[in-house]
């Protein structure tokens, strides 16, 4: 006779492998601490989905997800990168006290780390224009980003504009903008937010890579996730001062583009880019899916998809309004009055890949 168990009974007898009390533990210069332990102190219950590889840590209203060796978690449904991957010592996963500190900590108890503030103004910046054109897709003679993340910024600026917010625009035509001038325009105009427009691409598994990722800054310690990325040895950037706002930021606008569009999570990212290092508001990049995907790609191509998208950003950004500042709402609309695109001298960028699975061909900064 065959014993089945419920998901219920299991999550009551699963926890029982974590009774044996685990010990914390330096593995490659990091200080890691049982997971169990700390889920426990907080509330949540401890159990393996797969013994020895996959563990989930939950409560009610919680769920983490962990992967041995993985340096991404799914937090409540969304995949987020960590800074450094989980480990299983005798039979105990261990955790980094970095990431509980700089990644976990922040996004399930925000309110303990980002004083309220009401967003007024948010600057939009879409990516490349002018001269750099961005990822191209299918030759010479192909697409272009820079034609298609102005038009997403464009629709976006409508939507906020409608819902309250007032908004600024790096650039508002074919133009090129220096990166770190991108960042200067929001400091200036004192921006609460800064959002960054890219679609990505890659030149391998065309078929098989797509969906958005929402980039932020990476936190002082840790190598960003992208492959061409700064190590850990880089220093304090502006942007670090409000990481924690940025990480919260990403992850509320990553969530609803895949909720809201049905599409493949390839999660909240860490890096250090050009266009996030000097912003002194949370600031986010936004891949929008992938232009070298076929069947990606073409939605990016329709305006109506755009319209979708920009929606989808806009629900994020009240998400995170909501969060962060639960009795403040947008102000009453006003008329939106966008700058001329600042277009200083040209200046090298430096490229920067991913190391999720799929290499995109490039990134700002």
């Amino acid at each position: 006779m065959k014993l089945i168990l419920s998901s219920a009974l299991l999550m009551v007898l699963l926890p029982a492998c974590f009774t044996t009390p685990a010990h914390s533990a330096t593995i490659n210069g990091q200080y890691y601490v049982p997971l169990a332990n700390w889920a426990g102190a907080n509330g949540l219950i401890t159990f393996w989905l797969r013994r020895g590889e996959e563990v989930a840590t939950t409560n009610r209203t919680t769920r983490l997800v962990f992967d041995k060796d993985s340096n991404t978690a799914e937090i409540n449904g969304v995949n987020v990168a960590l800074s450094f991957p989980l480990a299983v010592d005798k039979g105990a996963p261990l955790i980094a006290q970095f990431d509980l500190d700089n990644a976990v900590r922040p996004l399930l108890f925000p309110s303990r780390y980002i004083e309220p503030k009401k967003i007024t103004t948010i600057c939009l910046d879409p990516g490349h224009g002018g001269k750099d054109t961005g990822n191209r897709v299918g030759g010479l003679f192909g697409r272009n980003e820079k034609a298609y993340t102005l038009p997403l910024a464009l629709e976006l600026r409508d939507q906020l504009t409608k819902a309250g917010f007032k908004v600024i625009l790096t650039r508002n035509s074919d133009t090129f903008v220096e990166l770190p001038a991108r960042p200067a325009i929001a400091n200036k105009a004192g921006a609460d937010l800064f959002v960054s427009l890219h679609f990505n691409a890659t030149p391998n598994g065309l078929n098989e890579v797509a969906g958005p990722e929402t980039y932020c800054i990476t936190p002082v310690g840790a190598a960003s996730s992208n492959a061409q990325g700064e190590g850990a040895d880089h220093g304090a950037t502006t942007a670090n001062r409000v990481e924690k706002q940025s990480l919260l930021f990403a992850y509320q606008i990553q969530k609803s583009l895949v909720q809201n569009l049905g599409v493949n999570d390839r999660s909240v990212r860490r890096a250090r880019f050009a266009v996030l290092r000097d912003a002194q508001m949370p600031a986010i990049l936004i891949e929008g899916g992938y232009m070298s995907n076929p069947t990606e790609g073409k939605k990016i191509y329709d305006a109506a998809w755009r319209r979708q998208m920009a929606a989808a950003i806009v629900k994020g950004i009240l998400a995170y309004q909501k969060v962060t500042a639960p009795a403040i709402s947008p102000s009453t609309p006003v008329k939106n009055k966008v700058p001329a695109a600042m277009t200083p001298a040209p200046n090298q960028r430096s490229g920067n890949s991913s190391s999720f699975g799929g290499t995109p061909m490039r990134r700002s900064g």
